[in-house]
C-alpha cells in the first residue's frame, strides 16, 4: 500500500504534467462559474507551482457580482483567516510562505471556500499537501461549501480518509463542476 507521502509525490509529478500538457485549462473554469454553490464571499487562493490557476474564475466570479477573499495563515497550527482581496491588489506573504492580502485587507468568513489540492476522489477525499491548512480551517468551519479546484486527471478511484480529513462538498475541474454526494 502506498504511504500519504509516496502518494503526494506521485500526484505532485502528476499534477505538474497534467498542468504543462494543457497550460490554458484554467482559463475554461470560468465556463463554469455559475455552476458552483450560490454565496456572496468567494475564498479563492493565489497558485504556486502547478496547481490549477484559479485566475480565470476570479474574473469570472467578479464579473456575476460575486465578492473575493484569500486565506491566510497567521498561525500555523491554527485555522486560517479570509481577507478581502481583488485582482491586482498587492500581496505579502503569510506564516506559510503564501501569498496573502496585507492586514489592512477587511477579514471576511466566506460562504464558499476554493481550495487547491493534489489528487480527489468521487466521494469528496481530498489530499492536499500535508500542512493540514484547509482541514483545520474547514473543522473551524463546517457549514462553508467547500469545492476542490483541479485538473480532471487529478481524480483518483479512492483516497484513504483519516479522521481529520474533511471532505469536500464539489470539484472543478477544467471540464466542469461535480457536486459529491
Amino acid at each position: 500500500m502506498t504511504s500519504k507521502s509516496e502518494l503526494r509525490a506521485e500526484m505532485r509529478g502528476l499534477r505538474k504534467r497534467l498542468a504543462a500538457a494543457d497550460p490554458l485549462a484554467g482559463e475554461r473554469l470560468a465556463d463554469h462559474a455559475g455552476d458552483l454553490p450560490q454565496g456572496a464571499w468567494v475564498a479563492l487562493y493565489r497558485a504556486m507551482g502547478s496547481e490549477m490557476d484559479p485566475q480565470p474564475l476570479a474574473r469570472a466570479l467578479l464579473a456575476t457580482g460575486r465578492t473575493l477573499c484569500l486565506p491566510v495563515v497567521i498561525e500555523r497550527d491554527a485555522a486560517m483567516v479570509f481577507r478581502a482581496w481583488s485582482p491586482g491588489e498587492p500581496l505579502e506573504m503569510d506564516e506559510a510562505g503564501c501569498p496573502a492580502p496585507l492586514p489592512l485587507a477587511a477579514t471576511v468568513i466566506p460562504d464558499l471556500i476554493v481550495t487547491p489540492l493534489l489528487a480527489f476522489d468521487g466521494s469528496g477525499g481530498r489530499l492536499g499537501q500535508g500542512g493540514g491548512y484547509y482541514d483545520r480551517t474547514f473543522a473551524a468551519l463546517p457549514e462553508i461549501a467547500r469545492i476542490g479546484l483541479a485538473y480532471a486527471g487529478q481524480r483518483v478511484e479512492r483516497l484513504e480518509i483519516e479522521a481529520h480529513d474533511i471532505r469536500l462538498h464539489g470539484v472543478l475541474t477544467e471540464t466542469g463542476y461535480t457536486a459529491f454526494p
